[in-house]
């Protein structure tokens, strides 16, 4: 089921992935089947699913997001605080 946004100016999804998301797992698949099967190697695989469930939308919000938007807060960008009396 393949929904279009109505106001035309957010990212497609399906079912509930960007469509972008939903690329980025299908390659991480396809590496982490391959890996498994050559090396018994599980990591890519488990990376992938993970990525999977961080990239669910709900209401044009991600758990990935909300990691995202942490990080920058908390160690990438320097905090300022003034004080005033």
């Amino acid at each position: 089921m393949y929904i279009y946004p109505d106001n035309l100016k957010a990212a497609p999804m399906l079912f509930l992935w960007r469509l972008k998301d939903l690329a980025v797992i299908g390659i991480g698949a396809l590496i982490a089947v391959f890996a498994m099967a050559q090396t018994g190697f599980t990591i890519p695989l488990i990376a992938t699913i993970v990525y999977g469930f961080l990239a669910i939308r709900f209401e044009d919000t991600s758990i990935l997001d909300f990691i995202k938007f942490a990080v920058k807060y908390f160690f990438i960008e320097q905090q300022e605080y003034r004080w005033k009396i």
